[in-house]
């Protein structure tokens, strides 16, 4: 494990997170009245939801307490992108994605930067000169979810490196590294020389990780690849893809696997793994 990897505190990702979501989401946001109806319906679903946990499992004054402290401290550490993130989105994405043809999405998760370098169709993720890993060409063409190909689809780009880092968001990384935005060929398709990332834990030394030490869970994330598929016309796909056989693929912390989304590299004639995955897009209904 880098020196890196081990200034990567819990503290420093919240933050980073919290500002990101912030800056892109809420300034992304189309301004709108809110439906207070709708604000009634959940928020009222919610909190009563809570009380009846309270009541079926008679929970505590002193229970009570450590959860008043622990979401004091969630917001304190700046990681609620992270716990909402984790364990949350998961069902915000199946629900959202119920009436999808084309193909399946999963979790955005909290490291996503918009705005990364344009690269052309056959081109290598942005990348250290002694980047570590095993080198992973991934490869696949962007259709309409009738088969039709999109020219010039685009498909943003971005993953942890061998330490389960992400770029901007843990110190001595360069800004770009292992993040750009592919932009497909006539007939959609693209060739992406990267590296195979590892498994990484989600920050442990804040409120996150007490909560997983206090209820036995285990904070790692399966090794992925994250993506955001884009076309003129098209619904955007925001998905990861993950690999055959690798660890917490079957126990996922972030619960965001699916089996459509597993990919089976296999080895490659110049050294390294190779493999196709195609993408389909949704039409704009």
């Amino acid at each position: 494990m880098s020196d890196t990897t081990l200034k990567a505190t819990a503290a420093a990702s919240g933050a980073s997170a919290t500002e990101r979501f912030l800056n892109d989401k809420t300034a992304a946001a189309p301004a709108r009245r809110v439906d207070t109806a709708r604000v009634d319906t959940l928020a009222t679903a919610v909190i009563t939801a809570v009380h009846d946990v309270i009541r079926s499992h008679r929970a505590t004054y002193e229970e009570y307490n450590a959860l008043k402290s622990w979401l004091i401290s969630v917001g304190q550490d700046g990681e609620w992108p992270l716990f909402l993130d984790v364990w949350i989105e998961h069902v915000v994405e199946e629900v959202a994605a119920a009436g999808r043809q084309g193909s399946k999405g999963t979790i955005e998760g909290p490291y996503y930067v918009p705005g990364a370098p344009a690269l052309s169709s056959a081109t290598t993720l942005p990348m250290r000169d002694d980047e570590p890993g095993t080198p992973l060409l991934f490869r696949g063409q962007v259709t309409s979810a009738d088969g039709g190909p999109l020219p010039g689809a685009l498909l943003e780009m971005w993953q942890a490196d061998d330490d389960g880092l992400y770029a901007q968001f843990a110190p001595g990384i360069p800004e770009w590294n292992l993040r750009g935005t592919i932009v497909a060929d006539d007939q959609g398709r693209f060739a992406v020389t990267t590296i195979q990332p590892a498994p990484y834990q989600i920050p442990t030394d804040g409120s996150c990780g007490k909560l997983i030490a206090a209820a036995g869970w285990h904070p790692w994330r399966p090794a992925h690849l994250h993506l955001k598929v884009s076309a003129r016309g098209h619904d955007t796909l925001t998905t990861q893809l993950y690999f055959k056989g690798g660890d917490y693929v079957q126990n996922d912390v972030a619960s965001a696997v699916k089996p459509e989304l597993v990919l089976n590299p296999r080895p490659s004639a110049t050294g390294g793994n190779e493999v196709t995955y195609d993408f389909a897009l949704d039409p704009v209904s």
